[in-house]
């Protein structure tokens, strides 16, 4: 109690009167995956006046279909403000052009669900100061990245508190003839229970009311909008509390860039609670 005492004291005076908003640092680390042989960087972005003396939450930023671990600082540069803004840290895994953050049942050279949730998560806590537990995590990511974050949360909700999506990818099924999702689960027309068992709107029933708090969004001109809206009335239906808005936007990075911010929001608020 004491030292959790103390880490609160610690955060409110960095809050007040140390951080610049545009001093987070950047980093990119080469990690190692066991699962797939390789190595794999990361960006991990560290707030301003990091220190060893507090226990941070971390936020795993999950970029898009063809893109890689660099993207949302490359592309969404602000974004790393938001380590200073919310006192936490952010690391953004690469899930190569096209894994969908799925452990392939067809090719076990693509292990991205395994490498994110327990490879990646242990080498973080290994390497940063961080709250090691659920309480002290959430991931959410953009498109395919949105469907990386729910599939995994819901897969291993032992690993993470929070989850979000934006303009995520929900079911698989309606794009069985794009964004190279057979190279990962082979034909559609081959086996549709495993691309329905992989696909988040299949999962619902595995939540359970009260223990993953989710946050998801899609804007109006979105090509994903059909199956976001979807979910929300699956977890409806299933009585899962979870916070989900439609605004103005398309599929863009303009979109992604403000839609970060009012996630962000909401896994601090997730983390004060619990921490």
């Amino acid at each position: 109690m004491a030292k959790i005492i103390y880490q609160r004291i610690l955060f409110v005076l960095l809050v007040c009167f140390g951080i610049n908003a545009s001093a987070a640092k950047v980093d990119t680390v080469l990690t190692h995956s066991d699962i797939m042989k390789k190595d794999i960087k990361a960006v991990v972005i560290l707030p301003n006046n990091y220190s060893k003396k507090i226990n941070y939450p971390v936020v795993y930023l999950l970029h898009g279909f063809s893109g890689n671990y660099a993207d949302w600082i490359t592309k969404d540069a602000p974004v790393q403000n938001l380590a200073d803004q919310y006192h936490c840290i952010i690391v953004c895994p690469d899930g190569a052009f096209a894994s969908w953050y799925i452990d392939s049942p067809v090719n076990s050279y693509w292990m991205y669900d395994t490498y994110v949730s327990k490879e990646l998560v242990s080498y973080i806590d290994s390497h940063f100061s961080t709250i090691k537990n659920r309480t002290g995590r959430a991931i959410t990511g953009l498109s395919m990245g949105g469907h990386g974050a729910l599939s995994m949360a819901i897969r291993h909700q032992e690993v993470y508190g929070a989850v979000g999506s934006m303009s995520g990818a929900v079911d698989l099924k309606p794009f069985a003839k794009d964004f190279a999702i057979n190279q990962i689960l082979g034909e559609y027309k081959d086996n549709p229970k495993s691309w329905a068992d992989h696909s988040v709107v299949g999962m619902v029933d595995q939540l359970k009311p009260g223990v993953l708090k989710i946050i998801f969004d899609c804007g109006a001109d979105d090509f994903f909008i059909g199956v976001n809206n979807t979910l929300h009335e699956q977890l409806l239906k299933a009585k899962i509390a979870h916070d989900y808005i439609v605004r103005p936007g398309a599929h863009t990075w303009e979109y992604w860039s403000n839609s970060i911010n009012y996630q962000m929001l909401f896994f601090r608020r997730f983390f004060d609670k619990l921490n």
